[in-house]
């Protein structure tokens, strides 16, 4: 079986992201697909001693239209770095494995880079790197596929080899509902199932869903297991279907009077 998950390349993403690198034989960066401003594309959040605070790389929009993610260019005339840099440093200062890759970590931020995912790839395939997470890496925009959304996937995915595309549950509604034209290209669609595992924090209570450094910094080493250890096995169509199926009944079960 030849797994490949697809996603847009994202900054400094959550551990799940993670999980489907490493859950796939070949994951390919989805940047050829229209750019959506403040979204996961350009941001993300870090755990302070506030909760969690957003950490925004600033892009040029005007009079750009609607630009694909990789045609994206970071606004150069913004202190983005120096500022997060300092946010990271400060709120991280103390944790036990801050030193073992704020160097690293520092050189891709401070390479002056002006397209957004081209540092987006760099810092995911540094994190993957760090975690001991490996996978191949591809990006859309360089294989020739065509098509929009399950058509460009099961295009990439053809293009790549792959008998089996993993996709987050996010992705679910309109996959199911184009699930032919998977079936048509003898590709199977299953989905991640994943539980965010906790881990040392700095600060308390745990706040789940931020950046991956908040992992890394905190517990090194032993992070590419804290990631591993919230995987579930995966969930197919069907199985997706028959949850969603038994969910239904049971709510218009608890409607009936009684």
């Amino acid at each position: 079986m030849r797994v490949c998950a697809i996603m847009q390349p994202t900054y400094l993403p959550w551990i799940g992201y993670f999980d489907l690198i490493d859950r796939s034989t070949v994951f390919a960066f989805l940047d050829n697909v229209q750019f959506s401003k403040q979204s996961w594309q350009q941001r993300n959040r870090i755990r302070t001693a506030k909760g969690l605070e957003w950490l925004t790389v600033p892009v040029l929009m005007k009079g750009k239209g609607r630009q694909l993610i990789n045609e994206v260019q970071i606004n150069p005339k913004t202190h983005f770095v120096r500022d997060h840099l300092r946010s990271i440093e400060l709120s991280y200062g103390r944790s036990r494995f801050l030193n073992d890759y704020i160097s690293e970590f520092k050189g891709i931020l401070l390479s002056g880079e002006s397209s957004l995912a081209t540092l987006n790839v760099s810092l995911i395939k540094w994190l993957s790197h760090a975690l001991g997470i490996n996978s191949q890496f591809e990006l859309s925009s360089q294989l020739g596929a065509c098509g929009k959304r399950s058509s460009l996937l099961v295009d990439i995915c053809k293009r790549l080899g792959a008998n089996t595309y993993l996709s987050p549950l996010g992705s679910s509604c309109y996959l199911m509902s184009e699930k032919e034209v998977f079936d048509q290209n003898g590709i199977e669609v299953v989905f991640q199932n994943y539980d965010h595992p906790t881990y040392r924090q700095l600060y308390e209570p745990f706040f789940g869903y931020a950046a991956t450094i908040d992992l890394l910094f905190n517990e090194g080493p032993a992070s590419v297991e804290i990631v591993r250890s919230g995987s579930r096995p995966h969930i197919s169509i069907e199985e997706l279907r028959k949850r969603k199926n038994e969910r239904a009944d049971n709510a218009l079960l608890a409607d009936q009077p009684a």
